[in-house]
């Protein structure tokens, strides 16, 4: 099953992408609530190359490493990549003129959990992104 998601962040798409990718911005955005963190992320963006980000809980109760490797990117616009177990995930920026742009993550979904669940978890983390890519705390980091 595939999941679709999508969130209008108000910056460039240069921006968009930049803070998307980057592991200096990825630490700031990549998890779903206040209760989780993102203390260290890595980004090998080339095809074969491996993204990797540590999300764990604030109080220190569980954590685990989110782990890909690309399989195919169009540099600016999108790529997409491969998890450890194999689902397929897709990300695309589109500049819709005047400052915005909208970012889709179509994902497979993973079979132990409920589809709208991970629909939820992952819409958090994307808004979470969207509001601090269009920060003022985005541009000077």
């Amino acid at each position: 099953m595939r999941i679709d998601i999508e969130a209008i962040v108000e910056a460039s798409k240069e921006h968009v992408f930049e803070c998307y990718t980057e592991p200096k911005h990825i630490v700031k955005w990549n998890f779903a609530d206040e209760s989780w963190r993102c203390p260290s992320a890595s980004n090998d963006m080339r095809v074969g190359g491996v993204y990797e980000a540590r999300m764990e809980a604030r109080d220190g109760s569980m954590g685990f490493d989110f782990r890909a490797t690309y399989t195919d990117i169009e540099p600016g616009t999108a790529f997409t990549y491969v998890l450890e177990d194999d689902r397929e995930v897709s990300v695309r920026f589109e500049d819709l003129g005047d400052g915005a742009t909208k970012t889709t993550v179509s994902f497979d979904a993973e079979t132990q959990n409920d589809p709208e669940f991970q629909r939820a978890g992952w819409q958090a983390i994307l808004d979470r992104f969207a509001s601090y890519a269009a920060s003022d705390e985005s541009y000077s980091a």
